[in-house]
């Protein structure tokens, strides 16, 4: 190579270097803010010792239980499992394509209903489960006599 065209070679390699570092950056950063926000929504646990849980409920989901609350109207702080019933069965007729509804509304209020039965399912199950206790832990009355 000479004269003219190995300036434009050396032109686009560089020109290639400079928008792949700048990819990089961006996804380095977009990862941060990812990694952040998912940080700040794990948050959402109804207990304290059930924040991980909650996390993973949430993630699996793709909502939390504020967002779930939200979409269906509900006040936040107790859900009554008759009142989601009535809310979700309104906002489902609603948004039915049939009647000129959006089918993604319609998916988000389902979505929203299985985020909520969800709580209410590991709400239902705490009193079960005896704090101070785990599984591998014996009290005197299980070791035999």
């Amino acid at each position: 190579m000479s004269g003219p065209a190995k300036y434009i070679a050396q032109l686009v390699l560089a020109g290639a270097q400079i928008v792949g570092r700048a990819f990089a950056r961006a996804l380095k950063e977009e990862i941060q803010r990812s990694q952040q926000a998912a940080a700040s929504r794990g948050g959402g646990g109804t207990r304290a010792g059930d924040s991980s849980r909650a996390a993973a409920v949430s993630s699996r989901l793709g909502m939390t239980v504020q967002e779930a609350c939200q979409i269906l109207n509900l006040p936040g702080k107790r859900i009554d499992p008759k009142e989601l019933t009535e809310k979700y069965d309104h906002l489902f007729k609603v948004n039915d394509k049939a009647v000129g509804g959006s089918f993604y509304l319609q998916s988000k209020v389902v979505r929203a209903k299985e985020r909520l039965e969800e709580e209410l399912k590991s709400l239902a199950e705490a009193p079960k489960e005896r704090p101070g206790r785990t599984s591998q832990e014996k009290t005197p009355s299980d070791s035999p006599s």
